[in-house]
């Protein structure tokens, strides 16, 4: 079975003592899915939604989301990141935004939260600048694809 790190032998929640840890490259990358109304999706794609270009401030959104990871989830790690990118893919036939972050750091403790947390900030952006227009727009999908780097080495998802 494997360890829960994030409890202490009495079982209450701590930050993880990452010291002992040798700092090293670390790479995730996370992916998640907007789905909206064709006319959404069009005005999205056209530039035409009024609050401004959505893809641009979205993408703003997933790298300040990343930066601000460990003041949101309680037991994360302040991590000093190197790199964040954020790029939108657009799918018409399925009226579909799709969010894919890569974070990097080198450092003792890897960067899946701060990738997962800029996919969740990315699209949540999406809904806030376009929920005028159609509130029935879902976000689905958010995971992790990827990570390198570190004791556990290299993940894919299956």
């Amino acid at each position: 079975m494997i360890e829960l790190t994030h409890f202490n032998p009495s079982g209450e929640a701590h930050m993880v003592d990452v010291a002992a840890k040798a700092e090293t490259h670390r790479i995730a990358e996370a992916q998640g899915i907007i789905v909206m109304q064709p006319a959404t999706f069009d005005r999205i794609v056209e530039g035409q939604v009024r609050k401004g270009d959505v893809l641009a401030v979205a993408r703003i959104a997933a790298i300040q989301g990343a930066k601000r990871t460990s003041e949101l989830i309680p037991l994360c790690h302040p991590v000093s990141l190197t790199r964040i990118n954020a790029d939108f893919s657009l799918d018409k036939s399925s009226s579909a935004v799709i969010l894919n972050v890569i974070a990097e750091t080198v450092g003792r403790t890897g960067v899946e939260m701060e990738a997962l947390m800029a996919v969740s900030a990315g699209l949540l952006t999406i809904y806030d600048m376009c929920k005028a227009m159609d509130r029935g727009m879902h976000i689905e999908k958010i995971r992790l694809l990827e990570k390198q780097g570190g004791k556990s080495g290299h993940w894919v998802a299956s």
